[in-house]
C-alpha cells in the first residue's frame, strides 16, 4: 500500500511594509465594497485580520531581490499605505504575510476571490444581534462597522424576525424584501400566521405582507389619532407598528379600541368648555356627515371688537410685517431668520384676526353646536345651530276687520276665478267713518298691483335680478323667512349617501368657507337684507347670485328617484362650465372606487389608463390585493370613470400599441352603459 503524499502549507512570515509592492498580475480590477478608507480605520482599530499573499521578486537572473510583490490582498496592502501617509503606521511595521512558491501570481489573485464565500445577509444581522445582547449600543456598532445607526436598526430588526422566518429566508424560501416586510408586525405568531395564508394566495409582494400584518390598525396620520397625539397613545399603553424601510407616515396604531376610547374621552374633555357657553344641547362625535347642518338655522354673531391694547399690538406687527416685505421685495431667497420672523407675525395676525363670536342668550337657548374632529386633526367646533323644534313659534299676523271674507279663495293670476258657490261678500255699513276696506276688495286691488308688478319687472331685468337674489338669499341665509313677494323657491339638497372623506375635502371646505364668508357679509335680520343687497356692487351681487344658484345644484344619482333629464342636464352643465375632476381632486382608490366595482371593471380600469401589460400584471391577484396594487398603477394618471368625464375633456393617460402616451375620451374600454340608465355606472 503506497503512502499518499502530505499536503505542505505555504509558509508565513512577517515582512516590513517597505518591502512590500503591488503586483500586476491581480485579477481585481473594478473597485467595490468596502473603501480604502474605512478599511484603514478598520486596520487600526482591530489590527489586520487576514494575512497577505505574497510571492519572491526575482530579476532577470531569476536571483531573488528581497523585495515580494503581492498578487492578492491589495486592498490591504493601500489600507496599509494610508496608515504610513498618515504616519499612523511605520514604514518598516512587519506585516504578516503568506509566501508562495508554486503556481503563478494570477491563479493566486483568482482563486483568493473566487474561493471566498460571501457572508450571507442573515449573518450578518444575528452578528449585530449578538454584538447588542453583549451590551453593545446601536451608535458604538455603526462607528465599528462603519454604517449609519440607521442601518444597524434595520440588521437588528431584520434579525428579530420569527425564527421559522428566518430560516426559510436562510433556504431561499424567501427574498429579501418580503422578509423586510414582515418586521412591520413584530408577533412572531402573526408573522407566521400570515406566511401560511402566502402559501395559498398568488400574491406573495411585500406590500401584500404589509396589509396583512396591519390589518386593522390605524395610520398615524389618521385624524384620530393626529386629534389624541401618538405621545397620549403610547402613554396610555399603546402599540405602534413601524416599517423601518419605507415610509410609512409615522406607523400603525395597533389598538383600535384604546384610540378610540382616548378619542371619546378627549372629546367630552374639549366639549365642556363650549356647553358651559350655555347652548341648549352639544353633539360629540369623531365624524359628522357632509351636509348635517342642512335644514338647520345658523345664528348670526357678533365679533368681539379688539381692545384698544390689542389694536395697537396688531397695527405694530402688521407695520413690521409690510417693512420687512418691502426690505426683502428683490430677494431671491429669505435669511433663515427672517423667514422665520414673517411666520411668527403672519401666525400673530391671523390670531387678532380670529376673533370668537358672541350670541344673544336667549338665541343660544334655543340652539346648540357640533364638536367634532377636522381633516387635519384639530377640534372643530360649529357653533349656532337652531333645529326646527327648537325655533320661536311665529306669532299669526293681526287679523283686520271684516273676517267674514278672510275664508274666500283666490284664484292665481292667469288661471281664471275660483267659484265661490253662493257665498257673496258682505257689505259695509253705511255711516259717515271709514272702515277697513273689504277683504274681497282687497283681493282684487292687490290682484290688479300684482299683475302692475309683473308687468314693470318684466320690463326692469336690474331689479328683477335684484329681487331675484333677495328672494334666494332669503332661502339660503334666513330660514323661515317670509319677506319677499317673488314665489321662487330654492332647495339645497343633503348628501343622503355620504362619500368616503367628503366632508373633509377641498372642495367641501371651500364651499363652506364661501357660504360662511357671505352668511358673515349679509345683515342678521332679513327685513334688512333689500337694502343690503341695494348697496352691493354689480360684481359683488352676482357673485351672491351664482353661489345661491351653485347650491340649488342637485345631480346625485339616487336608486330609488330616477332623474334622467336632470342628469342629462347636469352633463350640460359640466361641459359648459369646463369642469375637471381631476382637478378638483377626485382620484381613483380602493376607497372611492376600485374596492367598490368588480375585477372586470378594476382589470379595464387599468388597461385603459396603463395600458394592457399593466393589466396583466395584476391578473391573477384577488380584490383586494388588486385594488391596492391598482391604486398604485393608476397614481397620478388623471384616470376617470365615465359618470365624472365632462364631454371634450380627456380621461387620462393609456398606452398606444407603440407604447405612447395619448389622451383618451370615451366609454371605459367599450364597457358601455345601459342605455335606459346612463349613469348605471355611478350606481354599480
Amino acid at each position: 500500500m503506497t503512502k499518499s503524499e502530505k499536503i505542505v502549507l505555504s509558509s508565513s512570515r512577517d515582512i516590513p511594509f517597505n518591502k512590500l509592492v503591488l503586483s500586476q498580475a491581480n485579477v481585481r480590477r473594478v473597485k467595490a465594497g468596502v473603501s480604502i478608507e474605512e478599511l484603514a480605520e478598520d486596520i487600526a482599530r482591530r489590527t489586520l485580520l487576514t494575512s497577505i499573499t505574497v510571492r519572491h521578486v526575482v530579476d532577470a537572473d531569476g536571483t531573488e531581490t528581497g523585495m515580494f510583490e503581492i498578487p492578492a490582498g491589495g486592498r490591504r496592502f493601500r489600507a496599509l499605505e494610508l496608515l504610513v501617509r498618515q504616519k499612523r503606521l511605520n514604514k518598516t511595521a512587519p506585516v504578516p504575510c503568506i509566501v508562495r512558491e508554486d503556481g503563478t501570481p494570477e491563479e493566486d489573485s483568482l482563486a483568493e476571490n473566487v474561493q471566498r464565500a460571501p457572508l450571507h445577509p442573515l449573518d450578518q444581522f444575528r452578528a449585530f444581534l449578538a454584538l447588542r445582547e453583549k451590551g453593545q449600543s446601536e451608535e458604538k456598532i455603526a462607528a465599528a462597522f462603519f454604517v449609519s445607526v440607521a442601518v444597524v436598526k434595520q440588521r437588528l430588526k431584520l434579525a428579530s424576525v420569527s425564527p421559522k422566518l428566518l430560516d426559510v429566508y436562510a433556504d431561499d424560501g424567501m427574498t429579501l424584501d418580503q422578509l423586510m416586510a414582515f418586521t412591520v408586525n413584530g408577533d412572531h405568531e402573526r408573522q407566521e400566521q400570515v406566511f401560511e395564508q402566502l402559501a395559498q394566495s398568488y400574491s406573495k409582494e411585500p406590500y401584500a405582507i404589509r396589509r396583512m400584518l396591519t390589518e386593522g390598525a390605524v395610520r398615524a396620520c389618521d385624524k384620530r389619532a393626529q386629534f389624541v397625539e401618538l405621545a397620549a397613545y403610547v402613554e396610555a399603553g399603546g402599540t405602534i407598528l413601524r416599517d423601518l424601510f419605507q415610509t410609512d407616515d409615522g406607523g400603525w396604531l395597533q389598538d383600535t379600541g384604546l384610540l378610540d376610547m382616548l378619542v371619546a374621552e378627549k372629546l367630552c374633555e374639549d366639549a365642556e368648555p363650549i356647553r358651559a357657553e350655555g347652548w341648549k344641547w352639544i353633539d360629540v362625535a369623531p365624524d359628522f356627515p357632509y351636509g348635517h347642518t342642512y335644514g338647520l338655522r345658523r345664528l348670526r354673531g357678533d365679533t368681539v371688537p379688539l381692545t384698544d391694547e390689542e389694536q395697537a399690538a396688531r397695527d405694530a406687527l402688521q407695520s413690521e410685517l409690510d417693512e420687512l416685505e418691502q426690505q426683502y421685495a428683490e430677494a431671491n431667497e429669505l435669511p433663515d431668520a427672517v423667514d422665520e420672523r414673517l411666520g411668527e407675525i403672519e401666525t400673530a395676525l391671523a390670531g387678532f384676526d380670529e376673533r370668537p363670536m358672541v350670541y344673544e342668550a336667549d338665541e343660544m337657548a334655543r340652539a346648540g353646536a357640533f364638536v367634532s374632529i377636522d381633516g387635519a386633526g384639530h377640534l372643530r367646533i360649529e357653533r349656532g345651530y337652531v333645529r326646527p323644534e327648537d325655533e320661536a313659534p311665529i306669532e299669526p299676523e293681526v287679523a283686520s276687520e271684516g273676517d267674514a271674507d278672510a275664508g274666500e279663495s283666490v284664484a292665481a293670476l292667469g288661471n281664471g276665478p275660483v267659484d265661490a258657490g253662493d257665498v257673496e261678500p258682505a257689505e259695509p255699513d253705511e255711516d259717515d267713518g271709514l272702515t277697513p276696506i273689504a277683504e274681497r276688495l282687497m283681493t282684487e286691488l292687490t290682484a290688479h298691483r300684482t299683475l302692475a308688478l309683473r308687468q314693470a319687472l318684466g320690463d326692469d331685468p336690474e331689479i328683477a335680478f335684484l329681487a331675484a337674489l333677495h328672494a334666494l338669499c332669503l332661502k339660503l341665509f334666513y330660514h323661515y323667512a317670509q319677506d319677499t313677494c317673488l314665489d321662487l323657491d330654492i332647495k339645497s339638497v343633503g348628501f343622503g349617501a355620504q362619500a368616503p372623506g367628503l366632508a373633509d375635502s377641498v372642495l367641501a371646505s371651500e364651499v363652506d368657507n364661501r357660504h360662511q364668508e357671505w352668511a358673515s357679509d349679509l345683515p342678521k335680520q332679513p327685513e334688512d337684507l333689500w337694502d343690503a343687497l341695494r348697496r352691493l356692487d354689480l360684481d359683488s351681487r352676482q357673485a351672491l347670485f351664482a353661489h345661491c344658484v351653485a347650491q340649488s345644484v342637485n345631480a346625485i344619482h339616487e336608486a330609488y328617484y330616477r332623474r334622467p333629464r336632470a342628469l342629462a342636464h347636469a352633463d350640460r352643465l359640466a361641459e359648459t362650465l369646463d369642469l375637471d375632476m381631476v382637478a378638483a381632486g377626485w382620484e381613483p382608490t380602493v376607497d372611492t372606487w376600485l374596492g367598490r366595482v368588480t375585477k372586470a371593471r378594476i382589470l379595464a380600469t387599468v388597461r385603459e389608463a396603463k395600458g394592457d401589460e399593466a393589466a396583466e400584471r395584476i391578473a391573477h391577484l384577488k380584490k383586494g390585493e388588486m385594488a391596492e396594487k391598482a391604486q398604485e398603477l393608476l397614481a397620478g394618471s388623471g384616470w376617470l370613470p365615465e359618470v365624472l368625464r365632462t364631454a371634450g375633456r380627456g380621461t387620462g393617460i393609456i398606452l398606444d400599441d407603440g407604447g405612447e402616451a395619448s389622451e383618451a375620451i370615451g366609454t371605459e374600454n367599450g364597457l358601455e352603459a345601459n342605455p335606459d340608465d346612463e349613469h348605471a355606472i355611478a350606481a354599480e
